[in-house]
């Protein structure tokens, strides 16, 4: 079945969820800037994207759309932001692992009221501080590649042992987590698998995760269950990819060029059904 939810004809950007975005240490603003555009190219019917200081001239022209608010400090996220506005918050995309952005971090998220998305440098903060993971909220979505889930569950000898892992920490955690990569997997609290067949090699460069966690938040803002925003979220992903990669190759395919292609994904997403495989 397909899971898009239908719009009605008469809606307002208000019933498309207000999304926030935290992310974009100085010297990192373009990846708020991939996730931003992701986000808003995804459905979401506001954005808001807190940034350091430094960061904001650049967000304001380069994403016109969003809501850009500034942290306290110059360079990087120090300062946790009321949520009562917001419908789903990501934090993570070059986020910095600052020990004041990791304590700030654990404030924001801790107790937090709405879905989270956590990536990047919010999943490395974890794996500097192993003894945290208890404290992470239940439900979240964790977008790790292969790296990063390592400083999670250690070096694995082969796929399987990684999985069987994946799928330990999913249900201790009782979040979701989609392993970054060929075949991006989503590995759900229960313990069930989704592995995703689009995609392609042109989508492994630099920014594609921002991309990803941009999409994500944007269907979580829009009232898509945790699971539903996983699945179709890599799956979209990694169309974008394909539609990128046959237009330009998957060479000269870049993270923008995949932003670029959400646009006539959603649109042959609309027109067919996706096809998932579940172990």
């Amino acid at each position: 079945r397909s899971l898009i939810k239908p719009r009605k004809r008469f809606a307002h950007k208000g019933a498309f969820g207000h999304a926030l975005l935290i992310a974009g240490s100085y010297g990192m603003a373009g990846a708020s800037i991939l996730s931003a555009r992701a986000c808003l190219r995804s459905g979401v019917g506001l954005l808001t994207v807190h940034v350091p200081i430094h960061n904001h001239d650049l967000l304001q022209t380069t994403v016109p759309e969003a809501i850009v608010q500034t942290d306290i400090h110059d360079h990087y996220f120090v300062e946790p932001v009321d949520t009562d506005r917001y419908q789903a918050i990501a934090i993570g995309p070059g986020l910095g692992q600052e020990e004041d952005t990791a304590l700030a971090m654990m404030e924001q998220i801790q107790g937090c009221p709405v879905p989270l998305v956590l990536d990047a440098d919010a999943i490395n903060i974890f794996g500097t501080h192993r003894n945290w993971l208890s404290r992470m909220p239940k439900r979240c979505i964790l977008t790790p590649h292969l790296k990063e889930l390592e400083r999670l569950i250690g070096k694995c000898m082969d796929t399987y042992e990684r999985l069987t892992k994946t799928k330990e920490l999913a249900a201790y955690l009782q979040s979701y987590i989609i392993i970054k990569g060929s075949w991006s997997t989503v590995v759900t609290p229960e313990g069930n698998c989704y592995f995703n067949p689009t995609g392609n090699p042109g989508m492994a460069t630099a920014g594609s995760g921002d991309v990803l966690t941009g999409i994500l938040a944007a269907l979580l803002a829009q009232g898509y269950t945790q699971e539903d925003a996983c699945r179709l979220g890599v799956y979209v992903h990694g169309l974008a990819g394909d539609i990128a990669a046959e237009e330009k190759g998957e060479i000269g395919t870049t993270s923008s060029d995949l932003i670029d292609a959400l646009p006539a994904a959603w649109k042959k997403l609309t027109e067919t059904k996706g096809r998932f495989t579940k172990e």
